[in-house]
């Protein structure tokens, strides 16, 4: 199959077609030599030139996006399409979907006129109305408007509760609709944080673990309890199957000689502890079992209090599953706060237990850097055990309101720790990963190399089966020897044009 490229990359391809024959003649090191020089040339100067950036990194070939959230990725529009399919309503007044049957019956029921619960055809149609939903349900004119608004973090993870009655709803149509918005701008590879693994209460657990001064020794005494009497349960393994079942069906045709997708389970940090062990219980040995679900992650607002309250307790709890499952990747978001979202020493250690106590494989963010104990101690270790940050520019700016040269990445490019440019949920930033790769040549010194070593790295540091990292770095050296080839030759083309 031969990716199609749409828009400004379209043009570029069809302006290419008569000074192909240059690029045929070109030798591979000569065009990479060219489209290095070309690159330098956009990011030279007082100002980058962000209009060819984006054309740039439209055609360039990306490897994969390591930290995406699949119900932050899928736009408000396809939720909208999902509530009529799901015979759900809008609630016009709260912009929450109301899913009861008898509710949404007796709504339909009414009179158009006095319906306060509206199909998503209506709201499409009420261009006041759809405007307000989206900037509810994404961060959409955000910083255009004048209204009451909550603060950013706030207007960000708020999204989440709008359209999740429909966010695990159509999920084989959501993959498909990702796959084919990442082959236009040239991803190859997406390892999406899917869906929420099980989990059941236990009010003696929670009672337990949070106990003062429980000694690390009888908490995982503790841990070990519980874990046994889940794997016995029935129940709860029956719904680890089911789990799995829907990894595969919603993934089923989604691969394919061009592109490939894999999946992550998740926990919430902040529900109880009983909750959020048994729900990474589940995803630990559902990502044991299928080769599709390549690692477990733990998600949510990091700076609500239960979450701050009970980090450490969930290092503990990944460390003892870590220890159980050895072979299961963790990719965990930690330190994703900023300065005054938390008192000053809930900043000192996030990273840190990631790292040391959970054994994370890939950090989440990671911004709160400068703030940690023993933070070039850290970033020393996560240097020589390659443990990637996942780099997410937009959100960062927009959830924390770091940028520029606040961002830690001015840190970890200086100490030599890697990482990868991801998007974290582009469908409420509304976003694209090239754009992320804009934002970063725009804002950072950097050259073509840096850049096409990024683009491998997301692919060398994914959690896919060697075999399927192997194949998709070679699909990616021909990718970009094409790519390459095409700017080399747009670059002779512009010089014969040239007075």
């Amino acid at each position: 199959m031969q990716i199609k490229l749409t828009g400004l990359a379209l043009a570029a391809a069809l302006t290419l077609t008569g000074t192909a024959h240059a690029a045929k003649a070109a030798s591979p090191s000569s065009n990479e030599a060219a489209t290095a020089r070309h690159f330098a040339a956009l990011v030279s100067g007082a100002q980058p030139k962000t209009a060819e950036l984006s054309l740039f990194f439209s055609m360039m070939p990306k490897g994969g996006d390591l930290h995406h959230h699949y119900s932050g990725a899928i736009y408000a529009e396809q939720f909208l399409d999902w509530v009529d399919k799901e015979n759900y309503c809008v609630n016009k007044t709260s912009y929450r979907i109301e899913s009861s049957k008898d509710v949404v019956a007796a709504e339909r029921a009414k009179p158009a006129g006095q319906r306060s619960c509206l199909s998503s055809t209506e709201v499409f149609a009420d261009a006041g109305l759809y405007a307000e939903l989206l900037q509810r349900w994404s961060t959409k004119d955000f910083y255009n408007h004048g209204a009451v608004q909550t603060p950013p973090d706030r207007t960000f993870f708020d999204t989440f509760g709008y359209f999740g009655p429909v966010a695990s709803t159509n999920t084989a149509d959501g993959l498909k609709t990702l796959k084919q918005r990442a082959i236009a701008e040239n991803l190859s590879y997406i390892e999406t944080i899917f869906e929420l693994s099980p989990f059941v209460q236990n009010a003696q657990f929670d009672q337990q673990v949070l106990a003062p001064g429980l000694p690390p020794a009888a908490l995982q005494a503790v841990l070990a309890k519980w874990t046994a009497s889940l794997e016995q349960d029935a129940s709860f393994q029956k719904s680890i199957t089911a789990y799995n079942d829907n990894v595969n069906a919603s993934s089923a045709g989604i691969d394919d000689a061009h592109f490939t997708m894999r999946y992550q389970a998740y926990v919430l940090r902040f529900l109880s502890p009983s909750q959020v062990f048994s729900s990474m219980v589940a995803a630990f040995k559902a990502a044991s079992l299928n080769p599709l679900l390549v690692g477990v992650n733990i998600v949510g607002q990091e700076s609500v209090n239960v979450s701050m309250r009970d980090y450490s307790l969930h290092m503990e709890m990944f460390k003892f599953l870590k220890t159980k499952y050895p072979n299961v990747k963790i990719a965990l978001h930690a330190g994703e706060l900023a300065l005054g979202m938390v008192p000053p020493e809930g900043m000192a250690f996030h990273i840190a237990e990631a790292v040391d106590v959970a054994g994370a494989n890939r950090i989440g963010h990671g911004m709160d850097i400068a703030y940690e104990n023993n933070a070039l101690a850290t970033m020393q270790k996560m240097r020589e055990r390659n443990i990637p940050v996942e780099v997410n520019l937009t959100s960062n700016d927009y959830i924390l309101g770091i940028k520029g040269q606040a961002h830690p990445i001015t840190l970890y490019r200086k100490y030599g720790v890697p990482f990868v440019i991801s998007t974290d949920d582009a469908g409420v930033s509304r976003n694209t990963l090239s754009n992320e790769y804009v934002l970063f040549a725009s804002q950072y010194k950097t050259d073509y190399a840096e850049i096409k070593k990024l683009s491998y790295n997301s692919l060398r540091y994914s959690f896919l089966a060697e075999a399927d990292k192997q194949r998709l770095l070679k699909a990616l050296d021909a990718r970009f020897a094409r790519f390459e080839a095409q700017i080399a030759a747009a670059e002779q083309g512009n010089k014969r044009v040239k007075p």
